[in-house]
């Protein structure tokens, strides 16, 4: 198949390899453009963009793809299909009947719960028992389009966000080489149109939602831990330092929300407890709670902000 492949994290990255590795001819990568990062603020390329140009594959960064001169562009490259993967901007309607199978979607959710930005992670903020990856054939609205393949995975209660990123970003690779080759053979696909009930949207994250609000009962600041990291990260502040929670434990507890309940820092929250297992100072390396509490006291009573 001629393919154009359209992505931008980290997560689109097995799903393109995956398309190369089946053989097929992918014309043209498109990702979201360099940005200023690290220390020196230098312009950097996504990882798709850096892992198309060590396949030697020809890379876009538009802004855009309203102006026709973009979708010109696009229509040009004569291929069969799209394959669209956290890709980040919307595709107009001459781009998505550009190609002659259309634009199918990888998306890391159930459809139709969580469609839009973060699926991942408000997932595991939810407390879902399950999620998974639904290839879809996409239309104009968000997420909205109908359902070619999809495969759940159960959550378990110390599933965090790296280690399902990874799970879902293998399961769409394998799913979308399935869906590709089924459709090149003509084989039957059915599109089953996404249900109109259990629609959920997942909003893009924000930097200051890992902020642990002691009022909040422990079991959902305990979510807030493995979903939230590695970005935005969670944290709270003591004497004015941030100190980034990196692992937590539930525990039984009772107390003041913020207040410090034995030496090993377990938390009072709204409802029960929350003991941070791993943390980070700014500018220090990650500790465990006891190293960290071994040279930095944080004595039982304290009040934490």
């Amino acid at each position: 198949m001629k393919l154009v492949f359209m992505g931008t994290p980290d997560f689109s990255v097995p799903i393109l390899e995956s398309l190369l590795e089946a053989g097929h001819q992918v014309v043209c990568v498109y990702s979201q453009p360099p940005r200023p990062a690290g220390r020196g603020h230098k312009e950097q390329p996504t990882p798709v963009h850096a892992f198309a140009q060590a396949r030697g594959l020809p890379v876009r960064t538009p802004k855009s793809l309203k102006s026709p001169e973009a979708q010109a562009e696009f229509a040009a490259l004569g291929a069969d299909m799209a394959v669209v993967a956290a890709y980040g901007l919307i595709l107009p309607q001459a781009v998505l009947d550009a190609p002659r199978l259309g634009c199918l979607n990888v998306h890391a959710s159930l459809l139709p719960r969580w469609r839009g930005a973060a699926p991942i992670q408000r997932a595991l903020l939810a407390g879902d028992a399950e999620t998974g990856v639904t290839i879809m054939q996409m239309d104009a609205g968000l997420d909205t389009g109908a359902m070619l393949l999809r495969e759940s995975i159960l959550l378990a209660p110390d599933t965090n966000a790296s280690w399902l990123h990874d799970m879902l970003a293998a399961m769409g690779a394998r799913m979308i080489v399935e869906a590709v080759a089924r459709l090149e053979e003509d084989e039957p696909l059915p599109a089953t149109p996404q249900p109109t009930e259990g629609v959920t949207y997942a909003h893009k994250l924000a930097k200051d939602e890992g902020l642990l609000d002691w009022s909040l009962p422990a079991a959902q600041l305990e979510r807030k831990v493995r979903a939230l990291n590695p970005w935005p990260g969670v944290w709270f502040e003591m004497g004015g330092e941030r100190i980034k929670v990196l692992d937590a434990a539930l525990l039984p507890g009772d107390g003041a929300p913020g207040t410090v309940l034995d030496d090993q820092l377990t938390i009072a929250c709204g409802k029960f407890a929350l003991r941070p297992l791993k943390v980070q100072r700014a500018g220090k390396g990650v500790l465990t709670t006891g190293e960290m509490l071994r040279g930095h006291a944080i004595p039982k009573g304290t009040v934490l902000g």
